[in-house]
């Protein structure tokens, strides 16, 4: 074989070396831009992520008061306790309880109490929010539709609900904003 077969041979390599390299990189870059809005896509939307957090100005609630809020379309439950009410909440025996949980447990300063207003029987808003509505024996929420009832911590007392009043993520923010979520 002559010098300039080989060179010529040669020189095809490298090409065919560069071009393959270059598909390659390229079609890689190409993929990956191509799935760039598949996989965006699978974020939430901004609608969603401003549903996920709620402030709530607390201020306005009076010791014994409340205030219903809507957090990922669901009612949450924003309740002052009262003396009466944390020392009722404390004195319950946590073995008597069918969702065994502590009041500590529940809440974060032991004035406030923050829990999802759905019963955890068939789902029910449970009554008691306002002062003329009918709390039940233990002072808490009572769940029409079925009997259940709640006591000041949210914990099931009595009736069907087989679980406590959930108790959704919160933190104080301040001393007069709560934000949920």
């Amino acid at each position: 074989m002559s010098t300039d077969v080989k060179e010529k041979d040669s020189n095809n390599e490298s090409r065919r070396s560069f071009l393959q390299v270059f598909t390659a990189t390229f079609g890689v870059f190409g993929g990956a831009l191509a799935a760039w809005p598949l996989i965006n896509s699978l974020n939430p939307a901004q609608d969603t992520l401003a549903l996920s957090t709620v402030e709530v100005d607390i201020s306005d609630i009076s010791v014994g008061g409340s205030k219903t809020v809507m957090w990922r379309g669901k009612p949450v439950f924003i309740r002052h306790r009262t003396a009466d009410e944390i020392a009722a909440a404390k004195a319950v025996d946590v073995k008597s309880l069918t969702d065994k949980q502590t009041d500590e447990d529940r809440v974060k300063r032991p004035e406030w109490l923050v829990a999802v207003g759905v019963c955890t029987h068939l789902g029910c808003i449970p009554q008691g929010q306002k002062p003329m509505e009918n709390r039940g024996e233990y002072g808490g929420w009572f769940c029409s539709c079925h009997g259940s009832e709640y006591d000041t911590s949210g914990r099931i007392r009595k009736g069907p609900a087989p679980k406590n009043l959930a108790v959704p993520d919160y933190e104080f923010v301040n001393d007069t904003t709560i934000k949920i979520g």
